[in-house]
Protein backbone atom coordinates (compact mmCIF):
# COMPACT_ATOMS: atom_id res chain seq x y z
CA UNK A 1 0.00 0.00 0.00
CA UNK A 2 1.33 3.50 -0.78
CA UNK A 3 1.73 5.89 1.77
CA UNK A 4 -0.30 9.13 1.48
CA UNK A 5 2.30 12.00 0.70
CA UNK A 6 3.68 14.38 3.97
CA UNK A 7 1.60 17.30 3.69
CA UNK A 8 3.13 20.59 5.24
CA UNK A 9 1.13 23.97 6.71
CA UNK A 10 2.40 26.88 5.21
CA UNK A 11 1.11 30.63 7.21
CA UNK A 12 1.11 34.04 4.82
CA UNK A 13 -0.17 37.39 4.72
CA UNK A 14 0.58 40.79 3.43
CA UNK A 15 -0.63 44.49 3.53
CA UNK A 16 -0.85 45.69 0.34
CA UNK A 17 -3.67 47.69 -1.69
CA UNK A 18 -5.66 45.79 -3.68
CA UNK A 19 -7.75 47.53 -6.18
CA UNK A 20 -9.73 44.69 -7.09
CA UNK A 21 -10.27 42.15 -4.24
CA UNK A 22 -12.64 39.52 -5.93
CA UNK A 23 -10.46 39.38 -8.94
CA UNK A 24 -7.87 38.82 -6.69
CA UNK A 25 -9.47 35.90 -4.80
CA UNK A 26 -10.37 34.80 -8.25
CA UNK A 27 -6.66 33.87 -9.16
CA UNK A 28 -5.73 32.59 -5.88
CA UNK A 29 -8.68 29.94 -5.93
CA UNK A 30 -6.87 28.66 -9.53
CA UNK A 31 -3.57 28.38 -8.01
CA UNK A 32 -4.58 26.99 -4.61
CA UNK A 33 -5.76 23.77 -6.61
CA UNK A 34 -4.76 20.76 -4.63
CA UNK A 35 -4.53 22.44 -1.42
CA UNK A 36 -6.57 22.81 1.30
CA UNK A 37 -7.08 25.98 4.12
CA UNK A 38 -8.15 29.56 4.09
CA UNK A 39 -7.24 32.67 2.56
CA UNK A 40 -8.69 35.72 3.00
CA UNK A 41 -8.89 38.41 1.12
CA UNK A 42 -9.39 42.34 1.48
CA UNK A 43 -8.65 45.85 -0.30
CA UNK A 44 -5.80 46.13 2.62
CA UNK A 45 -4.24 42.60 1.45
CA UNK A 46 -4.00 38.63 1.67
CA UNK A 47 -3.64 36.54 5.01
CA UNK A 48 -4.01 32.71 4.79
CA UNK A 49 -2.77 29.74 5.68
CA UNK A 50 -2.81 26.30 3.94
CA UNK A 51 -1.90 22.29 3.75
CA UNK A 52 -0.77 20.16 1.33
CA UNK A 53 2.31 18.21 0.07
CA UNK A 54 5.30 20.35 -0.10
CA UNK A 55 5.71 20.04 -3.82
CA UNK A 56 2.29 21.69 -4.20
CA UNK A 57 3.51 24.65 -2.01
CA UNK A 58 6.46 24.84 -3.27
CA UNK A 59 4.33 25.84 -6.54
CA UNK A 60 1.78 28.23 -5.34
CA UNK A 61 4.58 30.12 -3.10
CA UNK A 62 6.40 30.44 -6.66
CA UNK A 63 2.93 31.04 -8.38
CA UNK A 64 2.17 34.12 -5.96
CA UNK A 65 5.15 35.76 -6.98
CA UNK A 66 5.45 35.21 -10.45
CA UNK A 67 1.74 35.12 -11.72
CA UNK A 68 1.49 38.26 -13.85
CA UNK A 69 -2.47 38.89 -12.99
CA UNK A 70 -1.04 39.60 -9.48
CA UNK A 71 1.25 42.45 -10.42
CA UNK A 72 3.93 41.43 -7.79
CA UNK A 73 1.85 42.31 -5.10
CA UNK A 74 3.19 39.05 -3.28
CA UNK A 75 6.74 38.74 -4.64
CA UNK A 76 9.40 38.03 -1.68
CA UNK A 77 6.30 37.28 0.74
CA UNK A 78 7.08 35.35 3.65
CA UNK A 79 5.87 32.16 4.45
CA UNK A 80 5.74 30.15 7.90
CA UNK A 81 5.85 26.35 6.78
CA UNK A 82 5.51 23.76 9.19
CA UNK A 83 5.00 19.68 9.28
CA UNK A 84 1.61 18.25 9.90
CA UNK A 85 1.21 15.30 11.60
CA UNK A 86 -2.39 15.63 10.83
CA UNK A 87 -4.87 17.25 7.96
CA UNK A 88 -5.06 20.69 9.44
CA UNK A 89 -7.93 21.30 7.13
CA UNK A 90 -10.63 19.77 5.38
CA UNK A 91 -11.42 22.64 2.81
CA UNK A 92 -10.32 25.43 0.28
CA UNK A 93 -12.01 28.58 1.16
CA UNK A 94 -11.32 32.42 -0.20
CA UNK A 95 -13.63 34.46 1.65
CA UNK A 96 -13.58 38.31 -0.17
CA UNK A 97 -13.63 40.19 3.28
CA UNK A 98 -14.08 44.04 4.29
CA UNK A 99 -10.79 43.81 6.28
CA UNK A 100 -8.73 41.11 6.96
CA UNK A 101 -8.16 42.19 10.68
CA UNK A 102 -11.22 44.05 12.41
CA UNK A 103 -9.70 45.55 15.29
CA UNK A 104 -12.77 47.65 16.34
CA UNK A 105 -10.69 50.76 17.06
CA UNK A 106 -12.80 54.27 17.09
CA UNK A 107 -13.27 55.05 13.26
CA UNK A 108 -11.03 51.88 12.23
CA UNK A 109 -9.69 52.20 8.86
CA UNK A 110 -8.45 50.39 6.33
CA UNK A 111 -3.92 49.29 7.29
CA UNK A 112 -1.83 51.90 7.45
CA UNK A 113 2.26 50.70 8.59
CA UNK A 114 3.50 51.47 11.99
CA UNK A 115 5.64 50.61 14.63
CA UNK A 116 9.20 48.86 14.48
CA UNK A 117 9.32 45.84 12.83
CA UNK A 118 11.61 43.54 15.14
CA UNK A 119 13.75 40.52 13.80
CA UNK A 120 14.01 37.00 16.34
CA UNK A 121 17.55 37.52 17.40
CA UNK A 122 16.55 41.08 18.08
CA UNK A 123 13.44 40.42 19.67
CA UNK A 124 15.36 38.31 22.32
CA UNK A 125 17.36 41.41 23.22
CA UNK A 126 14.52 43.55 23.49
CA UNK A 127 12.07 41.43 25.50
CA UNK A 128 14.77 41.22 28.53
CA UNK A 129 14.98 45.02 29.02
CA UNK A 130 13.50 46.20 32.03
CA UNK A 131 12.03 49.32 30.38
CA UNK A 132 9.38 47.33 28.28
CA UNK A 133 6.21 45.93 28.23
CA UNK A 134 6.06 42.75 26.45
CA UNK A 135 2.78 42.10 25.59
CA UNK A 136 1.00 38.91 24.32
CA UNK A 137 -1.94 40.12 21.13
CA UNK A 138 -4.05 37.20 21.74
CA UNK A 139 -6.81 35.57 23.29
CA UNK A 140 -6.55 35.11 26.88
CA UNK A 141 -7.11 30.96 26.55
CA UNK A 142 -3.79 31.38 24.04
CA UNK A 143 -1.40 32.95 25.96
CA UNK A 144 -2.30 30.82 29.15
CA UNK A 145 -1.27 27.78 26.54
CA UNK A 146 2.10 29.32 25.75
CA UNK A 147 3.50 32.72 26.02
CA UNK A 148 7.32 34.33 25.76
CA UNK A 149 8.73 35.04 29.45
CA UNK A 150 7.33 38.19 31.14
CA UNK A 151 4.69 38.73 28.60
CA UNK A 152 1.55 40.61 29.82
CA UNK A 153 -1.61 39.01 29.39
CA UNK A 154 -4.54 41.44 28.43
CA UNK A 155 -6.99 38.88 29.21
CA UNK A 156 -9.38 39.36 26.17
CA UNK A 157 -11.92 36.68 25.08
CA UNK A 158 -12.02 38.38 21.29
CA UNK A 159 -9.29 40.78 19.41
CA UNK A 160 -12.29 43.38 19.87
CA UNK A 161 -11.29 43.56 23.20
CA UNK A 162 -7.57 44.05 22.58
CA UNK A 163 -8.53 48.06 22.12
CA UNK A 164 -10.02 48.69 25.49
CA UNK A 165 -7.22 46.99 26.85
CA UNK A 166 -4.35 49.74 25.22
CA UNK A 167 -6.56 52.60 26.03
CA UNK A 168 -6.33 51.62 29.87
CA UNK A 169 -2.90 51.34 30.16
CA UNK A 170 -1.33 53.37 27.84
CA UNK A 171 -1.31 56.51 30.22
CA UNK A 172 0.65 54.61 32.76
CA UNK A 173 3.12 53.06 30.35
CA UNK A 174 3.75 56.35 28.62
CA UNK A 175 4.12 58.07 32.06
CA UNK A 176 7.11 55.88 33.10
CA UNK A 177 8.97 56.09 29.54
CA UNK A 178 7.89 51.85 28.46
CA UNK A 179 8.10 50.99 25.60
CA UNK A 180 5.79 48.26 24.36
CA UNK A 181 6.45 45.50 22.54
CA UNK A 182 4.09 42.94 20.98
CA UNK A 183 3.68 39.63 19.70
CA UNK A 184 0.68 37.34 18.03
CA UNK A 185 0.42 34.07 16.53
CA UNK A 186 1.87 35.26 12.54
CA UNK A 187 2.16 38.82 12.75
CA UNK A 188 -1.00 39.83 11.33
CA UNK A 189 -2.66 41.23 14.36
CA UNK A 190 0.57 43.61 15.57
CA UNK A 191 0.83 45.08 11.81
CA UNK A 192 -2.95 45.92 12.11
CA UNK A 193 -2.56 47.55 15.76
CA UNK A 194 0.43 49.07 15.47
CA UNK A 195 0.09 52.53 13.91
CA UNK A 196 -3.23 52.91 15.66
CA UNK A 197 -1.17 52.40 19.59
CA UNK A 198 1.81 55.18 18.22
CA UNK A 199 -1.21 57.31 17.93
CA UNK A 200 -2.05 56.95 21.31
CA UNK A 201 1.59 58.13 22.30
CA UNK A 202 3.28 54.66 22.50
CA UNK A 203 6.23 53.62 20.83
CA UNK A 204 5.80 50.71 19.59
CA UNK A 205 7.80 47.19 18.37
CA UNK A 206 6.46 44.06 16.57
CA UNK A 207 7.74 40.91 16.39
CA UNK A 208 8.30 40.59 12.55
CA UNK A 209 6.17 37.17 11.53
CA UNK A 210 5.07 36.36 14.78
CA UNK A 211 5.76 33.65 17.15
CA UNK A 212 5.73 30.54 14.22
CA UNK A 213 8.28 32.78 12.55
CA UNK A 214 10.24 32.84 15.74
CA UNK A 215 10.22 29.18 16.33
CA UNK A 216 11.08 28.89 12.80
CA UNK A 217 14.27 31.10 12.98
CA UNK A 218 15.24 30.08 16.47
CA UNK A 219 16.64 26.50 17.48
CA UNK A 220 16.73 27.79 20.77
CA UNK A 221 13.17 29.16 21.13
CA UNK A 222 12.45 27.36 24.17
CA UNK A 223 14.88 29.47 25.77
CA UNK A 224 12.27 32.53 25.70
CA UNK A 225 9.27 30.55 25.46
CA UNK A 226 6.82 29.06 27.80
CA UNK A 227 4.38 26.19 26.87
CA UNK A 228 3.31 25.72 23.56
CA UNK A 229 1.50 27.48 20.34
CA UNK A 230 -2.09 27.50 19.72
CA UNK A 231 -3.35 27.56 16.47
CA UNK A 232 -6.53 28.02 14.72
CA UNK A 233 -6.79 24.54 12.94
CA UNK A 234 -7.28 20.49 13.99
CA UNK A 235 -3.68 20.06 15.23
CA UNK A 236 -4.75 22.58 18.00
CA UNK A 237 -1.05 23.42 19.16
CA UNK A 238 2.28 23.17 18.24
CA UNK A 239 6.07 22.95 20.42
CA UNK A 240 8.89 25.56 19.96
CA UNK A 241 9.88 22.65 16.90
CA UNK A 242 6.65 23.49 14.98
CA UNK A 243 5.61 19.92 16.31
CA UNK A 244 2.10 19.15 17.03
CA UNK A 245 1.89 18.45 20.50
CA UNK A 246 -1.03 16.30 21.70
CA UNK A 247 -3.27 18.76 23.29
CA UNK A 248 -6.65 18.70 22.81
CA UNK A 249 -9.26 21.23 22.40
CA UNK A 250 -10.80 20.23 25.76
CA UNK A 251 -7.40 21.31 27.40
CA UNK A 252 -7.63 24.61 25.72
CA UNK A 253 -11.18 25.45 26.28
CA UNK A 254 -11.93 23.90 29.35
CA UNK A 255 -13.28 26.58 31.80
CA UNK A 256 -13.82 29.26 29.53
CA UNK A 257 -17.30 30.93 29.54
CA UNK A 258 -17.98 30.29 25.87
CA UNK A 259 -16.30 26.70 25.93
CA UNK A 260 -19.32 24.84 24.79
CA UNK A 261 -19.74 27.18 21.69
CA UNK A 262 -15.84 26.72 21.09
CA UNK A 263 -15.33 23.01 21.45
CA UNK A 264 -18.59 22.97 19.82
CA UNK A 265 -16.60 24.80 16.51
CA UNK A 266 -14.07 22.66 17.01
CA UNK A 267 -15.33 19.02 16.83
CA UNK A 268 -16.93 20.58 13.37
CA UNK A 269 -13.45 21.16 12.45
CA UNK A 270 -12.36 17.45 12.96
CA UNK A 271 -15.38 15.65 11.73
CA UNK A 272 -14.73 17.22 8.60
CA UNK A 273 -11.21 16.09 8.29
Amino acid sequence: MVSPAPLCHIAFHRFVDLPDPARTAGCLRELARGLLGSVLVAREGINGVLAGPPAVLDSFEAALARDARLDGHFAGMAFKRSACASAPFARLKVHVKPMLVAVGTPGEAPFRPGGTAVGPQAWRALIAQEDVVVLDNRNSFEYRLGHFARAVDPGVSHFRDFPAYIQAHAPAWRAAGRRVAMYCTGGIRCEKTAAWMQDLGLDVYQLDGGILHYFQSMPDASVDWQGECFVFDNRVALDTRLQETGTTPEQVYGGLPDAAWRLQRARRLDAAA
